[in-house]
This record gives structure tokens, sequence and C-alpha cells, in this order.
């Protein structure tokens, strides 16, 4: 056993280049996927993190309609419910903000407890003047404490959030006696609640981990789609070390060696390998999610409110999930050979032409495979809801079409002989038909780069350009106000009365529609809205029945996972329904949201803030205008920002969001060119049998090597045609079918040729890199290697 293993390994150091593939392909597709893992991974503890303050994923909750009277809290507790009172809120801080959670440490349920004030000095000054704040130590190194209580720090506070004394939080978020919700103790008496009050129970999963499970499987399905194409060279690799090893083969089976034993020598190598790869693969794998990680963090702050930090933690499960998924690579990569060394008779490794015909007849199999994966992805398009489906019909068209690949190029190779005139031309589709076995892995894994290339740059592009012209819709008005208190916004109003050309309020409430927590806004009545507001679909008295507080618009997001249309019913939080009369485009809202007349939200949450105003001015005024603002009001910058400046924030978080998808697209195609490099450099070994005869009947080595770099610049362009459409229907799919299901919006598709025209010129470039090598080895090769060709039984 010892003596075949060791046979078996002498071919890798003999050919330690190929060693080196196998082991760069394994361990690259093992980083993409494990680096993945690690982000989200990290993304999901910080969800539950912020899940676990004060137990609200464990502890019921007592809600009203909107912002609950301290005054309700008291009779409750007076009635023997036993609850403690919460007040959560935004506060600004320089440069962000924080989710601020006030709390009443002396009836807060021991599950709640997220800091320990019974032992030292810690109840007495959180609950006295000044108060104290609690946040978690990466919060406190970049906050000032100007303004705020005393920081500590608790480790158990996710980022972003702080903890104070119910009182304070008044006190800083301006709420005089509101509380957002009471937490209820385990095992309490339920009495019946007074009318607006609603018990609810906990869920086991987070909002924000409901929330961003589509973020999160859109970076596990590119993910996978990396370690797919990273696979692709190790299947290349190995298939190519068994045909080299045929001999060795044939030599230990006529030794002795069982087929079984043979087998599981080469199961055992192979493990072997995957391991040294799976390890190398996750260490890589860390330092991908290290440099990804901040782009993540800004995408899930901007679109979601969710806060993770933005260092990453070595986690036991995504690094043992890494080797796992390297091992099983590396099974499924040879899985194939395995069973033809296990089949084959005795002497059928010999036999130059076996492996050739179990190629070809697994083949026949293989398009059979595609044609039915293709057959699958269109009927789970045309049939299939939800994002499972979306991702299994984007899985069975990728899949689909890289299997059937090599059988297509075969044909047009087959065609392109026929077609040939001269005996060069003839000998060269032939002989580019021959290598086709052993390169239809790397152009399948190059195809599938560029798919992916076309369809993401596809879809990036048309986002970038819908979300661009609906930004300039959404932002009308110049410039944006936030008061500090209602004050001071009374008095900036009565300011802006001889300033401005219209003041628009923006107030908003939160409350449940349908079961499911949703944004109420309110909208004026004013030339703003009529001329510019998005809507997708519209009644044709929609602005007038909106005035008159008859009628309602919901988002996109809303009207699809509830399947509303015109003229059907929303309840009302409070009693009571609005017909709908208009469906208008909410790009990068993940929640659903409502707009109503100013005048019906204050009738249905009359505490709702009255901090936020739309100014609109003559554009050539508006700087001007907010800086005499600014200098009235000693107003931080923050509090007053022009449209260009919204409309550059939300860009930014745009480019931020997409600036993973574009590097994972990178290391694909990187990984694409990888693979054609590992395949070219060992087939130029094994292709001196082909090409010594053709040198010795006239060709010179220099116009041999110019046909080889030539064929591989072809194969390259007619897989980037192939990719071409291939990547537009993956493009069709996101923006159709998963978009709708992950987000609830639907986005407009464009086409950007100008882009495809550098793709193909970077996979021109990635082939004529890759045969590099191999074409220099093949044209500064000595007559008397081509001439040793001759003397072997070959």
């Amino acid at each position: 056993m010892a003596a075949g293993l060791s046979a078996l390994l002498s071919h890798w150091w003999r050919r330690p280049m190929q060693l080196a593939m196998l082991l760069l392909g394994l361990s690259l597709a093992t980083a993409l996927w494990s680096g993945v893992q690690a982000i989200n991974a990290e993304a999901r503890a910080s969800y539950d993190r912020a899940a676990s303050v004060l137990g609200q994923d464990g502890l019921a909750r007592i809600v009203g309609d909107g912002p609950v009277a301290q005054d309700a809290y008291v009779a409750l507790r007076r009635a023997g419910w036993l609850i403690s009172p919460v007040l959560e809120g935004r506060l600004a801080v320089p440069g962000s903000s924080l989710r601020l959670i006030g709390i009443d440490p002396l009836t807060l349920p021991p599950a709640a407890q997220q800091v320990e004030f019974g032992q030292g000095d810690g109840l007495l000054p959180f609950i006295t003047a000044p108060g104290v704040m609690y946040v978690s130590a990466e919060t406190a190194a970049g906050l000032a404490e100007a303004g705020l209580p005393p920081l500590r720090v608790a480790d158990s506070l996710p980022p972003g959030t702080a903890l104070v004394d119910i009182g304070q939080a008044q006190r800083l978020l301006d709420r005089p006696g509101e509380i957002s919700h009471m937490l209820v103790w385990p095992d309490a008496p339920l009495r019946d609640l007074p009318p607006g009050l609603t018990l609810r129970q906990p869920e086991g999963a987070s909002d924000l981990a409901r929330l961003t499970d589509s973020f999160h499987l859109n970076l596990t399905a590119f993910g996978f789609l990396a370690f797919a194409v990273g696979l692709f060279i190790v299947h290349s690799a190995i298939g190519l070390a068994f045909e080299q090893r045929r001999p060795v083969f044939r030599t230990l089976r006529a030794l002795g060696l069982s087929a079984a034993m043979l087998t599981g020598l080469l199961l055992a190598e192979l493990l072997l390998l995957a391991l040294v790869a799976g390890v190398a693969g996750v260490a890589m794998g860390y330092g991908v999610a290290a440099a990804l990680l901040p782009d993540v963090a800004a995408t899930l702050s901007g679109l979601y409110g969710a806060e993770v930090p933005g260092t990453l933690a070595l986690r036991p499960g995504w690094w043992a999930t890494g080797l796992g998924i390297a091992v099983a690579g590396t099974l499924v990569s040879a899985a194939q050979s395995l069973w033809r060394v296990w089949h084959l008779p005795l002497l059928a490794p010999a036999q130059p032409r076996a492996w050739a015909r179990a190629s070809e007849r697994a083949l026949r199999w293989q398009t059979g495979v595609a044609l039915g994966l293709l057959a699958g992805a269109g009927g789970l398009i045309g049939a299939g809801q939800g994002l499972w489906a979306g991702f299994g019909a984007l899985a069975g068209l990728l899949l689909g079409a890289a299997l059937l690949l090599p059988a297509a190029l075969s044909g047009l190779m087959a065609l392109g002989q026929r077609m040939a005139r001269g005996v060069l031309a003839q000998w060269f589709w032939a002989d580019t038909r021959q290598q086709l076995p052993g390169l239809s892995l790397s152009l399948m894994a190059l195809l599938l780069a560029l798919a992916a290339n076309v369809g993401v740059g596809t879809m990036v592009s048309s986002f970038r350009l819908t979300f661009t012209g609906w930004l300039d819709q959404r932002l009308a008005s110049e410039l944006y106000l936030t008061a500090r208190t209602e004050d001071e916004a009374a008095q900036m109003l009565v300011w802006l009365e001889t300033r401005a050309d219209a003041v628009l309020p923006i107030f908003n409430a939160e409350a449940d529609i349908r079961g499911q927590p949703a944004e109420i806004y309110g909208m004026a009545d004013h030339a703003t809205y009529r001329d510019n507001w998005p809507l997708l679909q519209a009644a044709p008295d929609v602005w007038d029945r909106m005035a008159s507080g008859q009628a309602l618009l919901v988002n996109e997001q809303l009207a699809r996972r509830e399947g509303l249309g015109l003229g059907d019913a929303v309840a009302l939080p409070g009693g009571g329904a609005l017909p709908v009369a208009g469906v208008y485009s909410d790009y990068g809202n993940p929640v659903a949201q409502v707009i109503l007349s100013t005048d019906r939200l204050l009738a249905l949450f009359p505490a709702t803030p009255r901090l936020r105003y739309a100014i609109r001015v003559a554009p050539d005024r508006a700087a001007a205008l907010a800086e005499e603002m600014r200098a009235a009001f000693d107003l931080p910058p923050e509090n007053l920002a022009d449209q260009a400046a919204i409309k550059a924030f939300s860009l930014q978080i745009f480019e931020r969001t997409f600036a993973v998808t574009a590097a994972l697209n990178v290391l694909t195609l990187g990984v694409a060119g990888l693979a054609m490099f590992a395949s070219l450099m060992t087939l130029s070994a094994m292709r001196l049998p082909q090409l010594a005869p053709v040198w010795a009947m006239g060709l010179t080595k220099a116009r041999l090597a110019g046909l080889d770099l030539l064929r591989t610049l072809l194969l390259a362009a007619v897989v980037m045609l192939a990719a071409l459409p291939l990547g537009l229907a993956l493009a069709w799919v996101l923006l159709a079918v998963v978009n709708v299901a992950a987000f609830g919006w639907r986005l407009p598709m464009y086409v950007f040729p100008g882009d495809w025209l550098r793709l193909g010129g970077l996979a021109l470039l990635a082939a004529g890199v890759a045969a590099a090598v191999p074409v220099r080895r093949l044209a500064l090769l000595s007559p008397g290697d081509l001439l040793r060709v001759f003397a072997h039984e070959r």
C-alpha cells in the first residue's frame, strides 16, 4: 500500500506546476467561498446580538399604533401588569447616529439585563443626572462625549447601540412623556389591554436577519459561483493527471493491486491535497473577507440600518465549513475520474483510445443533462415563485449552458473542418477539436465568469441608470431640514415664510400594515409631488383624492407582497380603510411604505414628531439660504442638507453596495484565466506526439506557436460570443425574478454594448496571457525534443 501511494504521489513531484495549479485552484475556490461565508457569519452574529438586546428575541412586548404615552404604562402597572418601559430612537451624533435605548433598570426583566447594575456604583449613576451611557468598545472609540452622558463600555452591546436610563433617553431624543413599547416579564399573568395597545409575542428570527436574508443569499450565490469556477481548475487538473498516469495505473494493477485498493489510494491522495489546499484557502478567505467587510457593513447600514462591525472575528463555523467545502469540492471534481478507474478493465488504461472513448460517452451524457437543466430552468422561470425558484432557475441556466458548451464547440469545430479548403486549415480545425476535451473545463469556467460579468454588470448598470433618474424625481426639493425640537421648527417656519417659495412637511409614523411593519408618511398637496413623484400605476384623479384624504399611495414592495392594485382597500391603524390610488417606485427601501395626506396622517397619529421639512427655493439661491439658516439658528451641517449632498450620499451607498459584487466578478474572471493557464500548460507537454509529425513535414516551430496562440484566442472569442446571450438571460432573471422576490421591486433592463467590448478585450487578454507561457515553450523547443517523439512506442 505504501509503495503504491508513493508511486502515485511521484507524479506530482515530477510535475510541480500541475500540482501548483491544482492546489491554487482549490485554495482560490475555497478562499472565495469561505470569505463570503465569513462575511455572512459576522453579519448574522451582529443581528443576533442586536436582537438579544433587552431580550427582545425572547420576551413579549406591548406596542401601540405609534408612540405610547407614559401614562398608559403607569396605568397598566397599577392594573397589575408586570412590564417594563422602553424608549428607542435614533440619536444624531457627529458623523453618524446611534440606536438609543432607554430602560428602567428597576423594572427590567432579568432576561433583558444587558448590564450588571447591582455591583459597585452601577445603578445610582445610571438613574441620576447626568446619567451614564453604555456602549460597545468599538462605538466608544469613535464617539465624542460632547453633549452626551459619561460613557461606559459594555461588551454585550452591539456596535452603534447605546443604553441609557429612560429619563435620559426622553431628554436626548426630545420625546418627553413617551415610550416605544413595554417588555412583559416571562410567565406574567396576562390581562385585557385598553384600545390602541397590542400584545406582540416574540418571534424566533430577528427582523434584521429576515430583512437581510436576500442580501446574504445573493452573496452566497456569488461565492458559490466563484467556488464552482475554481472547481473547474481542480476537475481539469485531476482529470489530466489521471490520464497522464494511465501507464502507472496499468503497472500497479498488473503487480496485483486491486481496483478497490487503487481507488482507495487515489482517494487518500486527493483528501491529503484537499486538506492542504483547504487550510490555505481558509486563510486567504479571511483576507478576502477582511478586505470586503467594510463595504458590506456600509451597505447593511445604509440600506437596512443594520450595524455590523468593520472587523472580522475568527469563528469556528465558517472555517470548518471552508475545510469541508474544499474536501467536498475535491471529491466532486474527482468523482468521474475515480469512477473510470474503478470500472475500466485491467488493460484498458494501457490502450491509447480507452480514455478518449470514455470521454466521448461522458460528453453525450453531459449534453443530455445540459438540455435537461436548461428545460428545468425554463420551467422554474415560467411556473416557480419565490427567491429559491429564482436562484434555482439561475443555477439551471448557468450550469446547463456550461455543460452544453463542449458539444457546441465540437460541432462548430467540425463545421470549420468541413468548410476548410487547405490541408493546414483542415489540420488546424481537427487539432482544435481534438484539444477540446482537455480545454473544455477551463472554457466552461471562462463562460461562467464572462456570463456572470455580463449579467451582473447589466443589472448594476441598469440599477445605476434607473436609480439616478429616480433620485432626481424623489429629491425634487432644493433643501431638506431637520429641526431639533418642534418649537425650533415653528420658529424656522416663520423665518422661512418670506425667504422660501414653499415649505413642505415630511412627517412619518411607524405602524403595522397588513401584519407587517410599515412606514406611513404624510404628503402635502403641492406641484413638487404632482409633477415629480415616480408613480408606476395611478388612478386618473390620484392627487385630488390624496389631497382630500380619500385615498392613499403604496410603494411597489407592499403592492407586490400583498398583491395590491388600484382600488384595493388598505386598513389603517386605529380603524378605517382607504383605497389605493397609486403605486410608486421605492428603490433601496426594504420595508413597506404608505403615503397619506398630511392631515390624515396627523389625525391618525397626533403625536407624530413635526421636525422634517422640504424647502423649495430657486436653485441659484439654495446655497445662500442654507448658509443664512445655519447662521441664524446655529444648525449643524447634517440638519440642513441640499439635494446634491443627499443624492451624492445615496449614490455612495449604492456604489459600496455593489463593490463586493464587482470584486467577486473580478476574482471569478481571474480564476477562469488561471483555469485556462493550467489546462494549456498541461496540454502543451502532452501534445508533442501531435505536433512533431506536423513539424517534421515542414511547418516551423514559430508557425506552430502562432497557430496555438490563434487557437486560444479564437476559442476565447467564441466563448465570449456565447457568454453574451447567457449573460443577458442571467441579467433578465436577476432583474425580473430574483430582484422582485428578494427586494420587492422590478427594474427596467438596459444593455451596454461598450461594456461588452471591454469585457471581450479582457477575455482575449486573459486568454493571451494564459497561452503566453505554453506558446513560448513550444517556440523554444529544441529539434531533439521533437525528434525523440518518434523513438517512443506511440
